[in-house]
């Protein structure tokens, strides 16, 4: 993976397996997961190598349904989720992103979480995979907002975990 991408860094208030139980857990998953004010509903979600993650999310005002999946690749509880990530359809097919033509089809995310005192110390570093010159550009000029939609995503984590203990 190459430099170019997002790395988010963020400390929760929370023992790292409830952090990781509610990253692979369906039944916490939608509870927080998304850009905020945004609802989720979760139709499939198999946390293993191979599996796949399937949902759709829906704007506030529930005019907007966008389906996303992720494709898990390596799963290490509690410290490692490894996840290609993309659009698609209610089957789980592979779209393009409705927001932009040149959207990478794949990002790909790593996310680690270490221990620390009590607390857990989440990283999440993302980016395209198999991108054409154009999508690698379509997501380097949005970086800054993905990076922005995962602070209001990260804070509903944040509540959730707070709720959770």
């Amino acid at each position: 993976m190459n430099t170019q991408g997002l790395l988010l860094k963020r400390e929760f208030d929370a023992p790292r397996e409830l952090v990781f139980e509610v990253w692979t857990n369906p039944a916490h998953f939608g509870n927080w997961w998304g850009p905020k004010g945004f609802s989720l509903e979760v139709a499939k979600m198999d946390v293993r190598p191979g599996g796949m993650f399937l949902g759709c999310q829906k704007s506030p005002d529930g005019q907007q349904a966008m389906w996303g999946k992720f494709v898990y690749q390596e799963v290490q509880a509690p410290e490692k989720l490894v996840w290609v990530q993309s659009f698609s359809d209610e089957e789980g097919n592979t779209v393009r992103a409705p927001f932009n033509p040149n959207w990478p089809l794949e990002i790909l995310n790593i996310l680690t979480l270490e221990e620390n005192e009590g607390k857990t110390v989440l990283t999440l570093q993302g980016g395209p995979l198999n991108a054409s010159k154009e999508e690698q550009e379509a997501f380097d000029s949005m970086s800054p907002m993905v990076a922005q939609g995962f602070e209001g995503t990260f804070e509903q984590l944040a509540n959730y975990l707070s709720s959770q203990q």
